[in-house]
């Protein structure tokens, strides 16, 4: 096969591998932040040993980059859970007046 070809499937293929590891990361840290706020302390427990059990596995036999959008998608989630959220009634009650 020409080499351009292989190297072009290459480095789709390192795309694909980086923006799927970013999707899971953000998928996953959004399931557990939304089923550990009404989780009983020892679900609580499972959620936090076994997220943060995936992200050492990941680290320790992944590649750094796939580690690392694993790692982004889950500070991305984390962070838009943490926004605060305006209230419905303030958002109509701005756009009327």
């Amino acid at each position: 096969m020409n080499p351009v070809v292989n190297e072009f499937f290459g480095l789709f293929g390192f795309l694909i591998r980086f923006l799927g590891f970013l999707v899971i990361g953000f998928a996953l840290a959004r399931f557990v932040l939304d089923n550990y706020k009404m989780s009983e302390w020892q679900v609580r427990i499972a959620l936090a040993l076994g997220f943060f059990g995936l992200l050492v596995g990941l680290t320790a036999y992944a590649s750094p980059g796939s580690s690392g959008a694993f790692a982004l998608g889950a500070g991305a989630a984390l962070v838009y859970a943490l926004i605060p959220r305006k209230a419905a009634s303030e958002e109509q009650s701005k756009s009327v007046g």
